[in-house]
Protein backbone atom coordinates (compact mmCIF):
# COMPACT_ATOMS: atom_id res chain seq x y z
CA UNK A 1 0.00 0.00 0.00
CA UNK A 2 1.01 3.63 -0.62
CA UNK A 3 0.87 5.67 2.55
CA UNK A 4 0.10 9.25 2.08
CA UNK A 5 1.82 10.83 3.74
CA UNK A 6 4.41 9.53 6.07
CA UNK A 7 5.21 13.10 6.53
CA UNK A 8 2.50 12.92 9.59
CA UNK A 9 4.12 10.10 11.17
CA UNK A 10 7.01 11.64 11.51
CA UNK A 11 5.60 15.16 13.05
CA UNK A 12 3.29 12.84 15.53
CA UNK A 13 6.51 10.86 16.76
CA UNK A 14 8.38 14.22 17.63
CA UNK A 15 5.19 15.33 19.83
CA UNK A 16 5.21 11.89 20.81
CA UNK A 17 8.52 10.06 20.94
CA UNK A 18 6.94 6.97 22.57
CA UNK A 19 4.81 6.39 20.00
CA UNK A 20 7.90 6.28 17.27
CA UNK A 21 8.34 2.52 17.25
CA UNK A 22 4.65 1.53 17.09
CA UNK A 23 3.96 3.97 14.11
CA UNK A 24 7.28 2.85 12.49
CA UNK A 25 5.78 -0.61 12.82
CA UNK A 26 2.93 -0.12 11.47
CA UNK A 27 4.29 2.04 8.22
CA UNK A 28 6.77 -0.88 7.80
CA UNK A 29 3.63 -3.83 7.84
CA UNK A 30 1.45 -1.65 5.90
CA UNK A 31 3.74 -0.36 3.38
CA UNK A 32 4.65 -4.16 2.33
CA UNK A 33 1.14 -5.44 2.20
CA UNK A 34 -1.47 -5.12 -0.61
CA UNK A 35 -4.95 -5.36 1.55
CA UNK A 36 -7.85 -6.03 -0.89
CA UNK A 37 -10.73 -5.35 1.66
CA UNK A 38 -11.10 -4.48 5.75
CA UNK A 39 -12.05 -7.95 6.02
CA UNK A 40 -8.11 -8.73 4.56
CA UNK A 41 -7.07 -5.73 6.87
CA UNK A 42 -8.44 -7.20 10.38
CA UNK A 43 -5.44 -10.23 10.13
CA UNK A 44 -2.89 -7.62 10.60
CA UNK A 45 -4.70 -5.60 12.84
CA UNK A 46 -7.65 -7.42 14.20
CA UNK A 47 -8.28 -4.20 16.81
CA UNK A 48 -8.87 -1.48 13.65
CA UNK A 49 -12.30 0.05 13.49
CA UNK A 50 -14.18 1.65 10.77
CA UNK A 51 -15.67 4.50 11.43
CA UNK A 52 -18.20 6.05 8.40
CA UNK A 53 -15.50 5.90 5.56
CA UNK A 54 -12.50 5.28 7.90
CA UNK A 55 -10.24 2.95 9.15
CA UNK A 56 -9.12 3.70 13.35
CA UNK A 57 -6.34 1.99 14.40
CA UNK A 58 -4.65 1.80 17.89
CA UNK A 59 -1.33 2.51 17.90
CA UNK A 60 0.68 1.94 21.06
CA UNK A 61 -1.11 -0.77 23.33
CA UNK A 62 -4.11 2.18 22.15
CA UNK A 63 -2.74 4.91 23.66
CA UNK A 64 -2.99 6.83 20.63
CA UNK A 65 -5.38 6.44 17.60
CA UNK A 66 -4.34 6.67 13.89
CA UNK A 67 -7.52 7.51 11.36
CA UNK A 68 -6.76 6.62 7.77
CA UNK A 69 -9.35 6.78 4.42
CA UNK A 70 -8.00 3.67 3.11
CA UNK A 71 -8.59 2.86 -0.82
CA UNK A 72 -8.22 -0.94 -1.57
CA UNK A 73 -8.47 -0.72 -4.93
CA UNK A 74 -6.00 1.92 -5.58
CA UNK A 75 -3.22 0.74 -3.13
CA UNK A 76 -3.55 3.98 -0.88
CA UNK A 77 -3.89 4.67 2.62
CA UNK A 78 -4.53 8.36 3.88
CA UNK A 79 -3.45 9.38 7.08
CA UNK A 80 -6.07 12.08 8.02
CA UNK A 81 -5.19 12.24 11.78
CA UNK A 82 -3.14 11.02 14.30
CA UNK A 83 -4.35 11.78 18.15
CA UNK A 84 -4.17 10.75 21.50
CA UNK A 85 -7.09 8.71 22.87
CA UNK A 86 -8.12 11.51 24.82
CA UNK A 87 -8.21 13.75 21.51
CA UNK A 88 -9.88 10.97 19.59
CA UNK A 89 -12.38 10.65 22.72
CA UNK A 90 -13.39 14.48 22.29
CA UNK A 91 -14.74 13.41 18.31
CA UNK A 92 -13.57 16.68 17.12
CA UNK A 93 -11.88 15.07 14.34
CA UNK A 94 -14.50 13.45 12.56
CA UNK A 95 -16.13 16.40 11.69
Amino acid sequence: MHVITRKRLNEFAERHPDARSSLAQWYALVKKRDFRSFAELRIFFPHADQMDNKTVFNISGNKYRLIAAIHYNRRRIYIRAILTHAEYDRNTWNR
